[in-house]
């Protein structure tokens, strides 16, 4: 996404290899040659109740590890953060008879609200969470050059705040 909101890209990166750790490699290289200096970078912290927390520290471990090499600094979001952004709170019903949303439901609550909020869609829940986070990223770009935000609203606002005032 550029400085003004326009989709410079969007794809799922998946790999070729059948292999973890070479598909791992694959993801890590192309992930790296995406990367320029002037790039606002946010990272979603991995889930908490993640199944496969290994593979996803191996990931954001090479992640982080890529932006450094690169000489960039990254600011991260929490998973809520990134659903709090297009306000999508994980929860549907009433008050006193709330219920949590399941896996598929949720991705789909998250991709309805993309598109309610910023007309975008795609396929893959992967993308569709990578443009939530370049959102967001690019109001932090924004609000550092002194530049009017994109995203206004006061869930975003707080998610942006709350970015900007973390400690490293």
């Amino acid at each position: 996404m550029d400085e003004y909101g326009n989709i410079l890209e969007a794809k799922d990166l998946t790999g070729k290899s059948k292999d973890d750790i070479e598909k791992l490699i694959e993801l890590e290289n192309e992930v790296y040659r995406h990367l320029r200096k002037e790039d606002e970078i946010v990272i979603e912290a991995p889930p908490f109740d993640t199944q496969r927390a290994i593979t996803a520290g191996m990931i954001h471990g090479g992640i982080r590890t890529m932006v450094y090499r690169k000489g960039l600094r990254f600011n991260e979001a929490a998973p809520n953060a990134v659903k709090k952004y297009v306000a999508v709170t994980g929860w549907v019903g009433e008050p006193g008879s709330k219920r949590r949303l399941k896996d598929k439901e949720k991705k789909a609550a998250v991709k309805a609200a993309v598109l309610e909020h910023f007309g975008f869609e795609h396929k893959s829940d992967n993308v569709v969470d990578a443009y939530i986070i370049a959102r967001i990223a690019l109001n932090l770009y924004r609000c550092r050059e002194f530049m009017p935000l994109l995203d206004t609203l006061p869930y975003q606002l707080e998610v942006v705040q709350d970015i900007l005032n973390s400690k490293k």
